[in-house]
């Protein structure tokens, strides 16, 4: 059965994202707001599916950051940015410069304010990073960052890279750091039955020295999210 549910909502998700890259293509010429709009249904419309068609519900845990913030995500799935995306005030996300040559949506990404990096260029890469977040600050937009850079599987051994303490120290904002469970229901093209929850933990003030950041950051993140798999 859940073989069979994924496979529906595979097929809807497919046709979904098709007709909404087709028919809105022309928000790229328009402001930045209307390809922000296109996100948030496209995440509407993927929750939707995952409800009715895998079984797959959705809860919100903590207080939803506001404003000029960065916050710092547990990656697991495809679902964890739909739905931060969904839930964040208009988030720039700092992601891997490849993702932007992706027809249809690498453009969209481009178009919503992404901040693609490129991990091979070392340090011009943080700076050009902090740049472009501070930018970002400045409309009081939240800086979107998965520290491990990746998707990780429930369990994995964690593996934080540097480039959030870098980003942290730059920008002198708080950091959100987020917990959720995503892995445990949306593995590939399987989709398991339940609730995926989101939770947003105890913001970390800007001014820590690095290894005192990093440290408390993967704690949290790490502590949280086992306890979520758990449950």
């Amino acid at each position: 059965m859940i073989w069979l549910r994924s496979a529906v909502f595979m097929a809807w998700f497919v046709i979904a994202t098709t007709i909404l890259s087709l028919v809105f293509l022309p928000v790229l010429i328009l402001p930045r707001g209307a390809t922000v709009w296109l996100a948030r249904l496209w995440s509407r419309v993927t929750f939707w599916g995952l409800k009715v068609f895998a079984g797959i519900d959705w809860e919100i845990r903590g207080h939803r950051p506001k404003g000029a913030v960065l916050v710092a995500s547990k990656h697991m799935s495809m679902w964890d940015t739909l739905a931060l995306y969904l839930v964040l005030d208009s988030p720039a996300t700092v992601l891997k410069r490849a993702l932007l040559t992706i027809p249809f949506y690498g453009w969209f990404l481009w178009k919503a304010t992404a901040i693609a990096i490129d991990r091979g260029a070392g340090a011009s890469a943080l700076r050009k990073m902090s740049h472009a977040a501070q930018a970002v600050l400045g409309e009081g937009r939240p800086v979107l960052i998965f520290p491990e850079g990746t998707r990780k599987k429930p369990g994995a051994a964690p593996d934080y890279k540097p480039g959030v303490a870098g980003l942290y120290a730059m920008l002198g904002v708080e950091c959100v750091p987020v917990a959720l469970n995503s892995g445990a229901h949306w593995t590939g093209f399987l989709k398991r039955p339940g609730t995926i929850v989101l939770e947003f933990l105890e913001p970390i003030a800007p001014g820590m020295k690095r290894p005192v950041f990093m440290a408390l950051l993967e704690e949290r993140i790490e502590t949280a999210t086992s306890r979520l798999l758990a449950s």
